[in-house]
């Protein structure tokens, strides 16, 4: 983030208008308070993903956990009044309706706050690693979505879900190994004894396997924990080293779909499944060469906490000057109205 959050006892004496920087994703909110001359001055976190129903994100449960977060951090911090809150939430951009309508002026009323920045965790996730730069970020965990901008618009690909793609993210790399795992039980070509026996001591004897997972509402999550087990046999099983080499190639696709196709951007990848190391990582560097020759491979700067400070920040400033976009990134101000500069600011 911009700067790292100070002792919980550092108060701003100053009495300005300070910001706030939320990242809400499947694993709860993380909170930042700060200026934009001292940076991230303290941080908290929940635990609790806000809900998703029938209306998409529930502003209300988002409201619930923040207000005695944001409540608490102004006292220890002194920062008293936030001028410009940014909010960084998974699925914006297809579940984000209800969040659009009703949290600018939820948040107006709790704490007069008069701008607000509606953003996808993938615009986050983008801006944490590359910053205000043309390129490319694949974010992968347990889904997966590349982004990208040419400075002048996004384009995303991927992160429909585990169902309809999240092609080569966590969950995807679970269930392939979970299906060749099965393929040997049942003596099908294609199968692993390995990829078998490891699922068998997770989950149990195979032919339960179904009854495991069918029913669970957080299956993605669960198909995600079989996959380091995918790359814990690639290094002797050929099967296991094909998944791997598959997800490879499917998460270079994305890239390449929302890369700009001149100039000099930088690709890089965050998320969970960085921690899988080279059996994945290799063969991404790789497919990325070849479909991407021109572009310059880096490492992430952060995380999509830091993108949504820098965002917040930069937004407080009027130094903000990524592309908007109505579902991916827009500001709104004043009782919910869009800022007429939502389309570039």
């Amino acid at each position: 983030m911009t700067g790292s959050p100070e002792s919980p006892n550092s108060r701003d004496s100053s009495g300005s208008s300070g910001y706030l920087a939320v990242d809400s994703g499947g694993s709860g909110l993380r909170v930042v308070v700060g200026t934009p001359g001292r940076g991230g001055v303290a941080e908290r976190v929940s635990r609790v993903p806000v809900r998703t129903g029938a209306g998409g994100i529930d502003p209300g449960h988002l409201m619930e956990q923040l207000t005695p977060m944001v409540r608490a951090l102004a006292d220890e911090t002194g920062i008293a009044r936030l001028g410009t809150v940014v909010v960084g939430a998974a699925g914006l951009a297809t579940l984000g309706d209800a969040l659009r309508a009703e949290l600018p002026g939820a948040l107006e009323r709790e704490f007069g706050v008069r701008t607000v920045g509606l953003v996808a965790d993938a615009v986050t996730a983008y801006v944490g690693a590359l910053g205000p730069r043309p390129g490319a970020v694949v974010a992968a965990g347990t889904g997966l979505i590349a982004i990208g901008t040419d400075l002048t618009r996004w384009r995303r690909a991927d992160g429909w879900g585990h169902l309809l793609g999240d092609c080569g993210g966590g969950a995807w790399i679970g269930r392939a190994g979970l299906e060749a795992a099965l393929r040997a039980h049942d003596g099908r070509p294609g199968g692993s004894a390995g990829l078998l026996a490891r699922a068998e001591e997770l989950f149990g004897p195979a032919p339960g396997l179904p009854g495991k997972l069918y029913p669970r509402p957080d299956r993605p999550a669960v198909l995600a924990t079989f996959a380091p087990q995918v790359a814990a046999c690639a290094d002797g099983d050929p099967v296991a080293a094909d998944i791997l080499r598959a997800a490879a190639r499917h998460m270079a696709d994305s890239a390449a779909a929302v890369c700009p196709g001149t100039g000099n951007p930088q690709v890089a990848i965050t998320g969970g499944l960085l921690n899988m190391g080279p059996p994945l990582l290799v063969p991404f560097e790789e497919e990325l060469s070849r479909r991407l020759p021109h572009a310059q491979r880096v490492p992430a700067a952060g995380d999509p906490l830091r993108g949504a400070v820098r965002i917040a920040s930069e937004l407080a400033t009027g130094a903000l000057t990524l592309p908007g976009d109505d579902t991916m990134l827009s500001v709104m101000t004043g009782a919910g109205d869009r800022s007429p500069h939502a389309d570039h600011f």
